[in-house]
């Protein structure tokens, strides 16, 4: 628990004490001579001004003897300091409260007679006292006590004075601190700002007021401002009437002004066009004391207009010849479709009617052989320009058919996929977890079953030899992540497998079409893909699309 006094608790009052800085600087001289009038008045030969905090006791200027420190349970002006009142003790060897203490013992003095009037602030703590002690008994007339009483006061109003002027001395500093932040910032906007007083006088132009106009800062009141600052309508001809100005017209309505357009013709520069916002300065009583305006160059606004029109209008033409080569790359598509496939079919079917035939006109047993073999590797060539056919076509599809955003379960769709994967899957030995609900996803969920068909694949496909096919496929919050343990993607690879055609190495089978096709995909739902390595061994890919 805390002792509390009428000025508050103790840590409000030490709080206070320190808030002088007294302990910071030696004594004045105007302490040391009132500490000796003290003396004097008492008719004693010692007296001293302390100070208490809540460990020790500091004499701050004495009389008749060398000041010291002392530790505040021996002070003899602490024991009644909570009371705030004079204290006048005749003979303290036979008052119950000191005549134990160390300044009366001999411990650390042999005083007698003690008197202190307590030094109190305007805030009602008790900072010290303004002590007079004797080595024999005295008694203090009440007019003494009430000139120590004064003493005491004069005291504290010096501490005062000297706080106040250390705060004033702060303050200036902060506000000049403040005023050179104003500056700066407003010395850093592209905004022109002007302010004027009520009778035009220049107080405030920052940096691009100058430059925008160099006679912004020489104000000589509203009487012809128009003509002087060469303001005219935004028909670049028309001067603009004094009384609009909208600084002047501010200061005569007490109204904003905003987005008056002007144009300002400088001798020897460009016309500039501005927008013009001002708005009134009012003093304590409410009535205008100035203006403000800022006054914004819709010059060079108008040319980054331009500037940025003419860039829409390129971007617009380079997206509607990008829409066109997307249509001409699905148009050919559907043609390599047509025209490719249909012929390979033919082939492939010859390729297996020859492959079946045991009359082929040959008659070396030998020569038979080696031509069904021919056969064989041609029907091989056959399936793969077929599968390289259907990747380009997948690839064509997903970057150019219509995304549809609809609530998608990838549950579902996953099911699906391994539906479609089934006799791959069983055929690898594959093993497929499932952790917990995939997310429900916004996306089109036919391109979305293409992704996740090519991702699955890729994981059966590049499985290790030598240890069984595991795939483990979970949410997490957002992404989708499918682990696999295969042979896993080089670091130095992970942005290349999604170039068309690329690979992470040329021993692997495959196109380089499935990755490039999963990542347009993703890139049309405005997502994300990203490859990391499986604790253990293999590829780990990180799906992200909008929930």
């Amino acid at each position: 628990m805390e002792d509390r006094s009428e000025g508050g608790t103790e840590r409000e009052r030490v709080a206070v004490l320190r808030e002088y800085h007294l302990f910071d600087t030696p004594p004045a001289a105007e302490l040391q001579a009132v500490v000796r009038v003290a003396a004097e008045i008492a008719g004693v030969p010692t007296a001293t001004l302390n100070l208490l905090d809540d460990l020790t006791q500091y004499q701050l200027s004495t009389a008749g003897f060398a000041g010291q420190r002392c530790a505040r349970e021996d002070s003899m002006c602490a024991v009644r300091l909570g009371r705030r009142e004079f204290v006048h003790v005749v003979d303290a060897r036979e008052e119950p409260d000191y005549r134990d203490n160390p300044w009366v013992t001999g411990a650390l003095g042999r005083l007698v007679f003690y008197a202190s009037a307590p030094l109190i602030t305007p805030g009602g703590h008790v900072m010290g006292t303004l002590c007079v002690f004797d080595t024999r008994p005295r008694r203090l007339s009440e007019e003494q006590i009430e000139r120590l009483r004064d003493l005491a006061g004069i005291i504290v109003a010096f501490f005062e004075r000297r706080r106040q002027s250390r705060l004033a001395a702060r303050l200036r500093a902060t506000i000049h601190a403040r005023e050179q932040w104003t500056r700066t910032v407003l010395d850093s906007l592209d905004e022109a700002v002007i302010g004027v007083t009520a009778d035009g006088r220049g107080t405030l132009v920052n940096r691009a007021a100058r430059e925008l106009h160099p006679e912004s800062g020489k104000a000589q009141g509203p009487a012809g401002s128009a003509r002087r600052y060469r303001l005219y309508e935004p028909d670049g001809r028309t001067p603009v009437p004094d009384d609009e100005v909208p600084l002047v017209a501010v200061m005569r309505t007490g109204q904003p002004v905003t987005g008056r357009e002007m144009v300002i013709r400088e001798r020897g520069r460009e016309p500039r066009s501005v927008r013009a916002n001002a708005a009134p300065l009012r003093a304590a009583d409410g009535s205008v004391s100035g203006a403000v305006v800022a006054l914004h160059d819709i010059t060079a606004e108008q040319a980054r207009r331009r500037i940025i029109g003419e860039a829409h209008e390129r971007l617009a033409a380079a997206n509607t010849e990008l829409r066109r080569s997307n249509a001409d790359l699905t148009d050919f598509a559907g043609a390599v479709s047509h025209d490719l496939v249909a012929p390979l079919a033919a082939v492939g079917g010859y390729l297996e009617l020859l492959g079946d035939c045991d009359d082929i006109g040959v008659d070396d047993p030998e020569r038979r052989q080696r031509v069904g073999e021919w056969a064989e590797v041609a029907a091989r060539a056959v399936t793969r320009m077929r599968e390289l056919i259907d990747a380009l076509l997948d690839y064509a599809r997903a970057g150019s058919a219509p995304v549809r955003a609809l609530s998608v379960r990838l549950d579902e769709v996953f099911d699906q996929v391994l539906h479609d994967l089934a006799p791959a899957i069983d055929a690898a030995g594959a093993r497929i977890d499932v952790a917990g609900p995939l997310p429900v996803v916004i996306g089109d969920p036919v391109l979305l079953r293409q992704l996740l068909q090519n991702l699955i694949s890729n994981a059966v496909r590049y499985r290790q030899p030598d240890r069984p096919c595991l795939i483990d496929v979970r949410g997490d919050g957002g992404l989708l992540r499918i682990a696999d343990n295969g042979i896993g993607i080089p670091q130095d690879r992970r942005e290349e497998v999604f170039d068309m055609f690329g690979r992470a190495g040329d021993s692997r089978t495959g196109h380089g079409i499935g990755l490039s096709s999963c990542l347009r995909i993703v890139e049309r739902h405005s997502g994300t893909i990203t490859i990391e390595d499986t604790p253990g061994g293999g590829a780990t890919v990180i799906v992200a699309i909008g929930t």
